[in-house]
């Protein structure tokens, strides 16, 4: 066990103080919220710094911080594409596809699906996406946050996975499945700090185990670490890299990490469910201005610490083992609040996820097919559905992802059997009224069966070119079901008329600031 009687300390301390805030703001709240009253934006007016730390607090979790240092380890920096093209994407969300989420009052993502097109593209995005949350990334997170609390506090990756469970169960039952605003500004501010110190000590030990030193220490430091891994300071990997099939070159910058990205970050019940109680759509996007500038920062954060310990350890068995083995050079006091503040987040996301399945079960599925069932009744079922989802993820978490080296691909790859349906469905109910329910289902199970196809007859393909291919297939299919329907177009009750897409000065201005960061980045780094 590698925590020391202050790294104990800090940990009491830092729960302690979360727990009186949270219970001093919650004062004169409901402290068991009815999953589908919570999630409409009528409750819950949130303002822009709120909207943005919840994005954030949604998304970096276990699978950001050790998924993506492990990663990092492995390759090297061109797994940042996933955070800095985020922040581009997050900008086009904001602009084109959150106002007309709000103006319709959209609660969830599978509500959008039945008002415009039908209860049976709704029922069956709902399963895939309750799904995905549990198979995905549920287990996902809980597997990478056991990887952590085993490497620093000795208990067995069984025993880890019990204990992260048993501690979100709890969280789920008593505090509530929707983390407060409050909370998650708390949470984005310690993990920024957290990741800042343990960048900051690991590129000092590199500093100091090469002879550096002093107020030169840091920049020396990270010279050191481009100088001796600088095949880990590419952005874009080529073909005879052994990890192309995970970033393939320029592909993956025009590709199918868009697909990804936009489903994601556009359509994700679990990320977007703080942006759907905004005031108003001047808050929403200035919550996403913040949250893109919070993306473009994650790499430092999240992927410099992978690399750093490349160099420091360059024989460790498994790369998601980076982060975590990272955590024991620190000193202690240092290694109890970045543990702690760590092991926050993962609870914080898990019940994001367990929000997220509770809500679609109980107000997309459950309530869909037994239209009398009482409020209580739906609080209940969204309560079971959320610990049975929970136990699932435990169960599963080590036969899926054990013999993963790294987890994050584990989730882009699963993640992208579904995505490329989604993204078409969603971007053409969206922007194209002669979509139709038929072309809809017709795509959303089409993206499983193409990406299985691709996976079994094909797997030497790049999974994100096989997710760009899917979604022209998809995208293809849709269009021509929808143009061959003779029925009449299916009535929608989403209005996209009279939507002012304009926005505001600040917003154009932190856009292209935005994308002249990115070019930067890419071009410094190529």
């Amino acid at each position: 066990m590698h925590l020391k009687l202050l790294d104990i300390a800090v940990i009491v301390v830092y729960a302690t103080l979360v727990l009186a805030i949270s219970q001093l703001l919650q004062r004169g709240k409901r402290s068991a919220p009815d999953e589908e009253q919570d999630a409409t934006p009528a409750r819950r007016a949130l303002p822009w710094w709120a909207i943005g730390t919840s994005l954030i607090a949604a998304n970096i979790s276990a699978e950001q911080i050790i998924g993506m240092s492990g990663s990092a380890y492995a390759f090297g920096l061109a797994i940042a594409s996933y955070e800095w093209l985020a922040a581009f994407a997050l900008i086009v969300v904001g602009k084109y596809f959150l106002p007309v989420f709000l103006k319709n009052q959209i609660s969830t993502m599978p509500e959008f699906l039945k008002r415009r097109y039908g209860s049976k593209t709704q029922i069956t995005l709902a399963v895939f996406w309750v799904c995905l949350y549990t198979l995905v990334a549920l287990t996902a997170i809980m597997w990478l946050g056991a990887t952590a609390v085993h490497a620093v506090t000795g208990l067995s990756l069984l025993m880890s996975i019990i204990l992260l469970a048993l501690v979100a169960g709890n969280y789920a039952l008593y505090v509530g499945l929707r983390p407060t605003a409050y909370s998650d500004v708390l949470q984005v501010c310690m993990l920024v700090l957290g990741g800042l110190v343990i960048c900051f000590i690991a590129i000092e030990k590199i500093s100091a185990a090469f002879g550096g030193g002093g107020l030169q220490g840091l920049f020396f430091g990270f010279h050191t670490l481009t100088t001796q891994l600088p095949q880990h300071f590419h952005m874009i990997l080529t073909p005879d890299n052994p990890y192309y099939k995970y970033m393939p070159g320029l592909t993956a910058l025009v590709g199918g990490i868009w697909v990804i990205q936009f489903g994601y970050w556009g359509f994700n019940q679990f990320i977007v469910q703080g942006a759907l109680a905004a005031k108003s759509i001047r808050d929403v996007q200035k919550g996403v201005v913040l949250a893109a500038f919070l993306k473009l920062l994650m790499p430092v954060l999240v992927v410099l610490p992978g690399i750093a310990v490349a160099l420091l350890l360059p024989h460790l068995s498994r790369s998601d083992e980076a982060y975590p083995q990272l955590m024991n050079l620190l000193p202690a006091g240092v290694l109890g609040f970045v543990f702690v503040a760590l092991v926050a987040a993962i609870i914080s996301s898990m019940g994001s996820a367990l929000s997220s399945i509770a809500t679609i079960f109980t107000v997309d599925v459950f309530k869909v097919l037994h239209k009398g069932a009482s409020k209580r009744l739906l609080v209940i079922v969204g309560r079971f559905a959320a610990i049975g989802a929970l136990f699932v993820a435990m169960v599963t978490a080590m036969p899926l992802l054990g013999n993963f080296d790294q987890a994050f691909q584990y989730i882009q790859e699963y993640n992208g059997f579904f995505s490329p349906g989604i993204t078409v469905v969603f971007i053409l109910g969206l922007f194209w009224k002669r979509a139709t329910e038929t072309g809809a289902l017709v795509a959303a199970v089409g993206s499983l069966i193409f990406s299985t196809l691709y996976r079994v007859f094909l797997p030497q393909i790049p999974f994100m070119n096989r997710i760009g291919y899917v979604f022209l297939i998809c995208l293809a299919l849709m269009v021509t079901v929808s143009l061959a329907d003779k029925r009449k177009p299916q009535t929608s009750t989403i209005d996209v008329s009279g939507i002012n897409f304009s926005t505001g000065a600040a917003y154009n201005i932190a856009a292209v600031l935005i994308v002249a960061i990115l070019v930067a980045l890419y071009a410094v780094a190529w």
